[in-house]
């Protein structure tokens, strides 16, 4: 089955958020921890790549073009991946 590009998802965290959080993390670390919870709440047939852009299986795709990204991205625990990713 062919994917489709559906959009681009802006799914990393910003230096200005985690100079406010005041420690050093390993960047590389949280962006795939958040994009694996985000792509574990995404609909069947719908995955985010590490360049934030987004595919959908053809089937799936209009549907796909809908989905809010903000709610998704609101319900992953950012503050927990940040724990688990400290130096």
């Amino acid at each position: 089955m062919s994917n489709v590009e559906i959009g681009t998802v802006s799914y990393t965290l910003s230096a200005d958020y985690l100079a406010t959080v005041g420690a050093d993390f390993d960047v590389e670390a949280i962006d795939d921890a958040i994009l694996a919870a985000l792509n574990s709440l995404t609909p069947a047939g719908v995955t985010v790549h590490r360049n934030g852009k987004a595919y959908a299986d053809a089937a799936v795709a209009e549907a796909a073009r809908d989905i809010d990204w903000d709610a998704l991205l609101a319900r992953i625990d950012v503050d927990q991946i940040l724990a688990d990713h400290g130096r």
